[in-house]
């Protein structure tokens, strides 16, 4: 299984998170500011390596806190 992230809200979130194509962990490139962005939403697309390969997705939504208030 092959995985790939879209990221769906905001646009700007590209180059925040990252996934590993072979076990789909979605890792964080930079840091998160609450200030900045308070949700992010991703999509997450898994596709097998069959003959017709078949794909499905997931949606994750990852709310930042400010731990500062």
């Amino acid at each position: 299984i092959s995985y790939s992230l879209e990221i769906l809200f905001p646009q700007e979130g590209r180059d925040v998170f990252g996934i590993d194509r072979k076990s789909g962990e979605i890792r964080l490139r930079n840091g998160l500011d609450f200030e900045d962005v308070g949700l992010y939403r991703l999509q997450v697309d898994a596709t097998d390596q069959g003959n017709p390969p078949l794909s499905g997705h997931c949606k994750v939504v990852v709310e930042v806190l400010d731990v500062n208030d």
